[in-house]
C-alpha cells in the first residue's frame, strides 16, 4: 500500500507532463497552421486577381491558375479539418486533465474509513464521483465525434 501512495502521485505528474507537452505542441501547430492561412489567403488573392484582370490570357495559363486556386482551396480544407481535429485533441486533454483531478479527489476520499467520515466528506465524495462520471461521459461523448467525423471523411 507504501508504494501505491507514492506511485500514483508520481504517475499523475508524468501524465499531467505528457498532457502539457501535448498541449504545447497542438498550440504551435495551431499557429503554424494560422500563418499557412494567411499565406494561402494572400496566394488566393493574387490568382483571383489575374483571373479577373488577364482575362485576354491564353486558356492554358487560366486554367493553370484555375488548378493552383483549386490546390489553394483543398488545402486550406484540409488544414480546417486538421485544426478542428486538434480543437477536439485540446477538449480531450483538458477533460482528461479534469478526470485526473477528480480521480485523485476521488482516492482521497475513498482512501479514509466510512465509519470515520463526515457527512460534508460524504457529501463531497458523491459530488467528486457525479463530477467525475459526467466528465468521462464528455469524454466519450468527444471520441463519438471523432469516430464520426473519420467515417465522414471515408
Amino acid at each position: 500500500l507504501a508504494t501505491w501512495t507514492r506511485l500514483l502521485p508520481r504517475r499523475a505528474r508524468e501524465a499531467q507532463m505528457k498532457r502539457f507537452c501535448k498541449a504545447q505542441a497542438i498550440q504551435r501547430r495551431l499557429e503554424e497552421i494560422e500563418v499557412t492561412f494567411g499565406e494561402l489567403e494572400q496566394q488566393g488573392v493574387k490568382l483571383e486577381k489575374l483571373l479577373r484582370e488577364e482575362s485576354a490570357s491564353p486558356a492554358e495559363l487560366r486554367t493553370q491558375w484555375m488548378n493552383q486556386l483549386l490546390y489553394l482551396v483543398q488545402k486550406k480544407n484540409s488544414l480546417v479539418s486538421e485544426e478542428s481535429d486538434l480543437m477536439i485533441t485540446v477538449q480531450e486533454l483538458k477533460l482528461e486533465e479534469q478526470q485526473s483531478r477528480l480521480d485523485q479527489q476521488l482516492r482521497r476520499f475513498m482512501s479514509k474509513e466510512e465509519a470515520q467520515k463526515t457527512s460534508a466528506e460524504r457529501a463531497a465524495e458523491q459530488e467528486t464521483l457525479a463530477r467525475l462520471l459526467e466528465v468521462v461521459n464528455q469524454r466519450n461523448a468527444l471520441i463519438h465525434v471523432q469516430e464520426e467525423r473519420r467515417l465522414s471523411e471515408l
